[in-house]
């Protein structure tokens, strides 16, 4: 049998709560130490697949992204918040990408 692993948001109420239409935990988060613990406690139990954090969040937060970007659980995936788009998150597909094939695509 498959394992199953949770899908979870964090980030500002705005930014996350859809998520929970789609069956996701979501997890609103009023600053940047409260998204850094609720990521470790995702991690710890390590039945957590995927986090999506807002960019806005994740600009604050370097060293959580530094800690698992090359972890397989979780990926964090980071998402624009209510704000729109940083960049952020499209900078580090690019970059996953050069890595992974050795070209900027």
């Amino acid at each position: 049998m498959a394992a199953t692993y949770r899908i979870a948001a964090v980030g500002d109420w705005e930014s996350v709560m859809g998520f929970r239409a789609l069956g996701l935990e979501t997890y609103p988060v009023t600053g940047p130490e409260e998204a850094r613990e609720a990521i470790r406690d995702l991690a710890k139990d390590g039945d957590c697949g995927i986090i999506y954090l807002t960019e806005q969040l994740a600009k604050d937060l370097p060293d959580v992204l530094e800690r698992y970007k090359d972890e397989l659980r979780p990926a964090i995936i980071l998402i624009p918040g209510r704000e729109g788009t940083l960049g952020i998150g499209m900078g580090n597909i690019q970059r996953s990408i050069q890595r992974a094939v050795g070209v900027d695509l």
